[in-house]
């Protein structure tokens, strides 16, 4: 082989493992980056595991919060948002369980990001066969992608917080519920006005005052966020009301 050809495939080999390099790079730094999820407050956590009215399973795949006492018969499968520890919903979402008696289960995103799971919704409500009327729903990016979990399924609604859709269900016999925060930061009120169109005309919109993105869980400040007016709390029993007030009309 001439030299210059010799030269020319070496240079091309040195390219290549540059290449491949910087690749590896990019992937270590976005998986490192995606199993680096913002972790739930220790506290509200103890708070739901010490709840008597309310039953904690790690099944794996979610976690499911069951009622101890009696069960409406309603569940809510709820995706978090990105980079959102699913413990962190739990004790925002413990509220409706105890005071409706819905199951939830929150499921476990693959890589911490609703986007890349493409598990169906049966992986989720198998957990809870006695459930005989199921919604879909999330927070943030997780509601997101629920908009496309409900879209051509057998689920009866769709409840988003701080959210809305990116494909139209304006035409569907979905009951719909979606719950806002004034300052909310990053779901502001004006996307959630815009988005508004996709959903049903008669979808149920409740806006609470003071209340920022975060605050739909319990995992800290997030950037971009608006600071809370109200206190978590107060931010649990306005979601509280919210979802019983909207699933006792479906009873």
């Amino acid at each position: 082989m001439p030299r210059t050809n010799r030269r020319g495939m070496r240079t091309a080999v040195r390219i290549l493992i540059s290449v491949v390099a910087v690749l590896a790079l990019v992937v270590v730094g976005f998986l490192a980056w995606a199993n680096t999820p913002m972790m739930g407050d220790r506290a509200r956590a103890i708070d739901v595991w010490t709840n008597s009215a309310v039953s904690i399973t790690d099944e794996g795949d979610s976690v499911l919060l069951a009622p101890t006492g009696d069960a409406s018969g309603q569940g809510l499968v709820f995706v978090p948002g990105a980079l959102v520890d699913p413990y962190a919903y739990l004790y925002k979402l413990a509220g409706a369980v105890e005071d409706t008696g819905l199951t939830v289960v929150v499921t476990k995103p693959t890589l911490n990001l609703a986007f890349f799971d493409q598990r169906p919704l049966s992986t989720f409500t198998s957990h809870a066969p006695e459930v005989s009327s199921w919604y879909v729903g999330g927070h943030s990016l997780g509601g997101v992608r629920a908009c496309q979990l409900a879209d051509g399924t057998s689920v009866d609604g769709l409840i988003l917080f701080g959210s809305y859709c990116a494909n139209d269900l304006s035409r569907s016999d979905l009951r719909v519920l979606s719950i806002g925060g004034g300052a909310d930061g990053l779901s502001t009120p004006g996307k959630i006005a815009a988005a508004r169109p996709l959903l049903p005309a008669d979808a149920t919109m409740v806006e609470i005052p003071g209340m920022n993105h975060a605050q739909f869980g319990d995992y800290g400040p997030q950037p971009g966020d608006n600071p809370a007016g109200i206190t978590n709390a107060q931010a649990r029993d306005r979601i509280t009301e919210t979802l019983t007030a909207f699933l006792g009309k479906a009873g």
